[in-house]
């Protein structure tokens, strides 16, 4: 063998020395560092304490039966009879010696064939696998990512938002203080890196000063301490926070949040909104610039029987499409109205005027029975209030005593009972909102209600975006989705896009005019047919037109409004990815 074979014999063998040695050290050093020792050196104490009087007492009960052996001849036969190995070459002749093999053979097992395997994976090897993990996880976003979107939390609305920065194509991150969570999101394709919140250093790998927002639904107090840390590195990036308590409303705004949210408010002011009944014929339940959209119960109109296509001949404003048992269906000409629809209109204020004047049945009773709300919370409260400034009259039934603050207004007990919501007036009563947490809770509700009232109108709270379509089959005619009103409201926020959601399941959006539509009319873009959208408005101008004909131009840099489900805004988006929400 020559000299450059023996070189690279030596240099084989150094190199693997080397990396042996130092992937010990290093899982050696990552298991010192992560835990307490007292327990490993209490172990170790026990073990060879316990060792060394096995060892006297072997010699003991040995010179007992007239043998003699060294010491350390009692300590190897300790340690093979504990470690179950029992060579069998030293053995003991009297019944009290074998006795005395059964005790260290029983405790050998516990010690070291039970807790030694445990205290090494507990005090070594889970810690290196968590440190591995750890290592790669990501830590912070590419260098030439900019305005994305930071997020501190992964809850429904969180999910739910990150859904619709995918839709309209705008990176996103999620920051997790947990490493697992972090790890699990990875292998779900959410982009998400681990940092601790409150460490400035996160958010600036994180590249907080070229995002277009930070958005942050966590606790109050936690919500604060992610606005403060990010304020003490960029001024200019927004960061919008959920608020739960009033009080946190001003302690967010003095620690830099550009903008509070209160969820439960937005959810009440949605629920309300879609309760039939008032003084009002039509009520406003959005509105994009100059544009309304308004619903009206079908029943209390003279259109009632007459095609959609006739009706929608007949008046000025644009029927758009028809909510019926809860499903929304875009106006068809074979659509009839029927008593039991309520009818989804847009145009401006003077046009819907014009329609109630026109349109409101005689036989028609403006006579406003009482709302009943199912739970005292702070939603149910909330909607309660947002009634209200709707002159509409509501009771609530709250189970909860302590959340009774007007007896004349509340009615206490359970809604699940039939004598309670008689007292609360269902059976007058022309709707019913279910605002309880309990998406499980609300179903039951759903049906009870329905099974007592079969053309009582039901507006059901969701927390959870999977239970929107059980709460539809229970029984519910409108379901809100909290997590999806979060999330648009958060949308809504990020670089003043325009979108509204009229329900769970229909929103209104405005987008630019497609570069291939530019010149054409509404008939030859086609618009409707191929992504299941209707057009609602055209904006050119700085004007709005409403109820736009089939004849109408699409400018080349206007824009237009459209309403239409999810599955239609995302069929949208893929055929005519330039139009992205402004």
């Amino acid at each position: 063998m020559n000299d450059s074979d023996n070189n690279g014999n030596r240099s084989w063998w150094e190199s693997l020395r080397f990396f042996s040695l130092e992937r010990v050290l290093t899982w050696v050093s990552l298991g010192f560092k992560r835990r307490d020792f007292r327990a490993l050196l209490r172990y170790a104490a026990i073990l060879i304490a316990l060792i060394g009087v096995y060892v006297l007492v072997f010699q003991a009960i040995m010179a007992y039966e007239g043998q003699q052996h060294s010491w350390v001849t009692g300590f190897y036969w300790t340690l093979s009879t504990m470690s179950t190995l029992g060579y069998g070459d030293i053995s003991f002749t009297s019944d009290l010696g074998r006795l005395f093999s059964i005790l260290v053979l029983l405790s050998g097992i516990i010690l070291l064939l039970v807790l030694l395997p445990f205290t090494f994976i507990e005090l070594f090897y889970e810690p290196w696998m968590k440190s591995r993990a750890a290592n790669l996880v990501p830590r912070s976003v590419p260098a030439d990512i900019r305005g994305h979107v930071i997020l501190t939390f992964y809850d429904p609305v969180a999910s739910a938002l990150i859904d619709k920065l995918q839709q309209y194509q705008y990176p996103y991150v999620v920051i997790l203080p947990e490493l697992a969570e972090v790890m699990s999101l990875q292998d779900e394709g959410i982009q998400a890196i681990y940092g601790e919140l409150n460490n400035p250093s996160t958010y600036q790998q994180a590249g907080v000063e070229r995002a277009a927002m930070v958005a942050t639904t966590r606790p109050d107090i936690v919500n604060t301490s992610v606005v403060f840390t990010v304020r003490g590195i960029t001024d200019h990036t927004p960061v919008i926070a959920t608020a739960r308590e009033a009080a946190s409303f001003e302690i967010l705004k003095l620690a830099g949040c550009s903008r509070v949210l209160d969820l439960s408010r937005l959810m009440a002011e949605a629920l309300a909104r879609r309760a039939l009944g008032g003084s009002q014929f039509s009520h406003e339940v959005g509105k994009i610039d100059d544009l309304v959209i308004a619903e009206v119960d079908a029943s209390r109109t003279s259109l009632v029987g007459k095609s959609w296509q006739q009706a929608q001949l007949e008046t000025s404003v644009n029927i758009v499409g028809l909510w019926i048992r809860g499903n929304f269906e875009i106006g068809q000409q074979e659509n009839t109205i029927d008593a039991n629809a309520v009818l989804v209109m847009a145009g401006t204020r003077e046009q819907l005027k014009e329609f109630d004047a026109r349109y409101q049945s005689r036989s028609a009773s403006l006579e406003s029975c009482p709302v009943i709300i199912i739970g005292g919370g702070r939603v149910g409260r909330a909607t309660a209030a947002a009634l209200k400034r709707r002159g509409i009259e509501s009771r609530i039934v709250e189970q909860n005593s302590e959340r009774i603050l007007d007896p004349d207004q509340y009615v206490h007990g359970s809604a699940a009972d039939k004598a309670v919501l008689q007292r609360a007036g269902v059976d007058q009563a022309l709707t019913v909102i279910l605002t309880l947490r309990d998406d499980e809770m609300n179903i039951y509700l759903a049906i009870f209600c329905r099974l007592l009232r079969p053309d009582i109108q039901i507006i059901s709270r969701s927390s959870v975006e999977k239970n929107v379509a059980a709460l539809h089959r229970a029984g519910s005619d409108i379901v809100m989705s909290y997590a999806s009103m979060g999330s648009n409201a958060l949308f809504n926020l990020l670089q003043r896009s325009d979108l509204l959601m009229i329900a769970e399941g229909l929103d209104v959006f405005k987008v630019p005019v497609p570069a291939e539509f530019a010149g054409k009319t509404l008939m030859e873009a086609n618009i409707r047919q191929r992504t299941r959208c209707s057009v609602i408005g055209i904006d050119s101008n700085n004007a709005t037109m409403t109820n736009p004909g089939p004849e109408s131009i699409l400018p080349l840099e206007g824009e237009i409004v459209l309403i239409g489900n999810p599955a239609g805004e995302a069929e949208f988006l893929k055929l005519y990815p330039s139009a992205k929400l402004l």
